[in-house]
């Protein structure tokens, strides 16, 4: 559903079964834009934002290590413990609430895997493009429980200087994430772009209707609609993008 004024401001719903799907033994994966052989010329992003992966990794298993380069990736996880290891010797177990942010830059190897023999881990991965290209690699995570405990939205990743868990080496991006409680109201950032992605639960977006489980919404010159929490509260990643 898209809905739009008569001055452009849109707001596009794409629902959690509309996404491509990606299963084999070990991955459940589904991909808000083109991602892999799943490539739709019509969809490779939003704004900066081209990546927006909803991963599912079995326990025992995982990415093993490839390469990156020239991309800022943002990993989150909503439940279990997932491990990365990089080639500049970084190291760390990401788990609810831990914020991490890899700089891929001139080029990194690195792997992702389920840090448990026999539970899955759940996590969101998204991609944003860096201002400049060929920059050194490097890496950061920051556990960010406490703010998200204070209610309402949360930066999680930032290039525009905010007071965030992490930096992103992209002025012209920003992360936000809310643990928001039943019936919790919020302001959408107000930005030219912007991905409104329900990780868990439930919620309304002024002008869209109701949102469930891995529902998103992109808004183009749209302003700063409210979003409410369902009954059952919700966990909502949004990237505000110029």
């Amino acid at each position: 559903m898209t809905t739009t004024t008569p001055s452009g401001p849109s707001l596009d719903v794409r629902r959690a079964d509309e996404r491509p799907h990606t299963r084999i033994g070990w991955l459940d994966s589904r991909h808000s834009f083109s991602f892999g052989h799943h490539y739709d010329p019509t969809n490779t992003g939003h704004g900066l934002l081209l990546v927006n992966n909803d991963d599912i990794v079995r326990g025992g298993s995982g990415f093993e290590t490839h390469p990156h380069r020239d991309m800022e990736i943002v990993t989150w996880v909503l439940s279990g413990e997932l491990e990365h290891k990089d080639s500049e010797r970084n190291r760390g177990v990401l788990y609810p609430g831990l914020a991490q942010r890899m700089s891929a830059g001139t080029g990194i190897w690195h792997s992702e895997m389920n840090n448990s023999g026999t539970a899955d881990v759940h996590f969101v991965q998204m991609w944003v493009p860096p201002d400049t290209e060929s920059i050194d690699p490097g890496y950061e995570q920051l556990d960010i429980n406490a703010e998200l405990d204070k209610g309402g939205l949360v930066p999680i990743a930032s290039g525009r200087g905010h007071d965030a868990a992490i930096s992103i080496r992209q002025r012209g991006a920003v992360l936000w994430g809310g643990r928001l409680g039943a019936g919790e109201a919020v302001a959408v950032p107000d930005d030219r772009h912007v991905h409104v992605f329900v990780a868990r639960g439930y919620a309304t977006l002024e002008g869209a209707g109701s949102l469930s489980t891995g529902d998103a919404v992109r808004l183009t010159g749209a302003g700063s609609p409210m979003l409410t929490a369902g009954l059952d509260a919700a966990e909502v990643l949004i990237w505000a993008t110029a």
